[in-house]
């Protein structure tokens, strides 16, 4: 746990993230403007987030629900977006709701379920994203590709677009196809956001597509 964040040296790699955000996107033909760089909080102290605004960051997602409800009350807090980024389950969406503007996971009909049981909760302009599990690995959490048509269907809320995580690999590239299987997919049905590419592999998830890189260790240590 991250217990004393240094502002100066997040704002630097912050910097340094955005250049190499901006050489993928010219490698891609892409405009940097169009990729939004979010800030895991999970292993950084709640009594520290709001240094988190101070470095420049705008946009925070947090994976666990109690963290999250902690973290977003925390002086200078509200100088960011909030986003869960976590596994959602569906006891949690109540809690969720009214505490950020996007769901990155959305994967499962108990969710669809609760979203539209507690809609009232839901902050005004709140979407979705759902998490697709493109590689078909079993321990991944996600939908299949052939399901998300009818996921799409049933969904009470909007939905921005897709996320994924892919399997583990050695190398960044190693990571390409499922990104760009994710854009495809993506693609075929409409939607635009994509959340994909970690602090191991982001600037191939940008160069495939991606439109938020969730981002941890290369921005705060």
């Amino acid at each position: 746990m991250i217990q004393d964040v240094d502002v100066e040296d997040v704002r630097r790699r912050l910097g340094e993230v955005r250049e190499r955000i901006a050489a993928a996107c010219d490698r891609a033909g892409r405009d940097p403007d169009g990729v939004d760089v979010l800030v895991a909080t999970k292993y950084v102290a709640a009594d520290q987030t709001g240094r988190l605004a101070e470095a420049g960051l705008t946009l925070a997602g947090e994976n666990r629900a109690q963290s999250l409800v902690e973290k977003v009350g925390q002086p200078g807090a509200d100088g960011l977006r909030w986003e869960f980024i976590g596994h959602l389950q569906s006891r949690k969406v109540a809690d969720v709701l009214p505490h950020v503007d996007r769901i990155h996971s959305v994967s499962s009909d108990s969710v669809l379920g609760r979203l539209e049981r507690h809609a009232d909760l839901a902050r005004p302009g709140l979407d979705v994203l759902i998490e697709v599990n493109v590689s078909g690995e079993d321990a991944k959490s996600g939908i299949a590709p052939a399901e998300l048509a009818g996921v799409l269907e049933r969904c009470p809320v909007p939905v921005a677009g897709l996320m994924t995580m892919p399997p583990h690999a050695e190398r960044p590239e190693d990571s390409r196809r499922w990104f760009a299987a994710l854009r495809e997919l993506a693609g075929e049905h409409g939607l635009s956001a994509l959340s994909m590419g970690t602090t191991q592999d982001f600037e191939v998830a940008v160069e495939e597509g991606a439109t938020v890189v969730r981002l941890g260790s290369v921005l705060v240590r």
